[in-house]
């Protein structure tokens, strides 16, 4: 996994009010803990953390006034209706620390023509090293007939990388696309002939009275 660079300064103030602040200046709150250090709070650069924080499980070279540590997007704050960024949780690592991360599981290839791939989970829990984190791992389901599984042992794993899932836990599995109910015509039919009755008896009716 590539390392991005950033610069952060160290913050003094808190709360909603400097936060607002912080934002208003470009620039997005963060925390930065682990290893037994004391929690520091900084605040990094929007626009270059947020193209960052666009890839899972990012590492991180962060360069602050007086120091300067490696460190891993643990947590992140959005807003739920703009989505921006409005604080980061940035955890300490070593160079050949094992980390525990969650990684995306991709799909690729095609089963066999009339199925469909059912996705029970997208992504599966592992360790790897904190500077070789995977960015993800693909299963190829090119030729799958129905009723192929794929568990989360089954997923080939790239060297040094562990696999912390359940083995079992189901990733997908190869099914035929679920039937659309058509309304039954025998059904139509018979209303059809029940609103046509009502018009029959009156007609027998008028017929009688002449």
């Amino acid at each position: 996994m590539a390392e991005n660079h950033l610069d952060a300064d160290v913050r003094t103030s808190f709360g909603k009010g400097a936060a607002r602040k912080l934002r208003q200046a470009g620039k997005i709150p963060a925390v930065v803990y682990g290893h037994g250090a004391a929690p520091l709070h900084v605040a990094v650069p929007a626009h270059e953390t947020t193209l960052i924080a666009r890839r899972a499980n990012a590492l991180i070279d962060l360069k602050m006034p007086e120091d300067q540590q490696l460190v891993l997007v643990k947590d992140i704050q959005r807003d739920p209706v703009r989505q921006i960024i409005e604080h980061l949780d940035l955890v300490i690592v070593r160079k050949g620390e094992k980390v525990t991360v969650d990684i995306a599981v991709h799909v690729e290839g095609e089963p066999i023509s009339g199925t469909m791939v059912q996705l029970e989970h997208g992504s599966i829990s592992v360790e790897a090293e904190a500077t070789h984190i995977p960015e993800s791992v693909t299963v190829d389901v090119q030729g799958f007939e129905e009723g192929a599984q794929i568990h989360a042992g089954e997923v080939a794993l790239p060297a040094g990388t562990t696999l912390l899932s359940d083995p079992d836990m189901l990733i997908l599995s190869i099914q035929l696309p679920p039937k659309v109910e058509e309304a039954a015509p025998a059904a139509e039919d018979e209303g059809a002939a029940a609103a046509t009755e009502p018009a029959a008896e009156e007609s027998s009716s008028d017929d009688g009275g002449e």
